[in-house]
């Protein structure tokens, strides 16, 4: 078997399609830039350089759209993972303990501008975490994010 590499996603991202309990709700970039906004601070490592974006806090995005953080779904977000995919199929998977402000400090965001700016050759939509050493985890031309339970 030969490595996966990341390859440049060919199409950008428009839209985000959120899937929890089976239920998908599609997200255009404003209906993004309408919610509160976060802006974090990370470390680049593959290009050597800080990088400050800003858009959406994952678990905000979820909580508003049918999974929040209480405790009925305590146990189930114990048990629950996140799936996020890019255009180019590219995807990674996140703990959802690891996403949620009052389980973990990093912060997970659906990152709408780089610098201010939109995200450019990254699509409208990209995942970022603060606690990743390594951007191996942030999907640029970010297109879906799914919820998921381990049974």
């Amino acid at each position: 078997m030969g490595s996966m590499e990341h390859a440049h996603a060919i199409f950008t991202s428009t839209s985000l399609t959120l899937t929890i309990d089976g239920k998908a709700t599609t997200l255009s970039v404003a209906d993004l830039q309408a919610m509160p906004q976060k802006t974090i601070t990370v470390h680049n490592e593959h290009l050597k350089v800080d990088e400050t974006y800003t858009g959406v806090a994952l678990g905000d995005l979820l909580a508003k759209y049918g999974l929040p953080v209480d405790k009925t779904t305590h146990q189930k977000m114990l048990r629950s993972y996140i799936k996020a995919e890019g255009t180019d199929k590219y995807w990674v998977l996140y703990s959802l303990t690891e996403i949620e402000p009052s389980e973990h400090n990093a912060d997970v965001i659906v990152a709408i501008t780089l610098g201010g700016k939109p995200l450019g050759e990254d699509g409208q939509l990209k995942i970022v975490s603060s606690a990743d050493k390594k951007p191996q985890r942030w999907v640029r031309n970010l297109t879906a994010i799914t919820v998921k339970t381990a049974e």
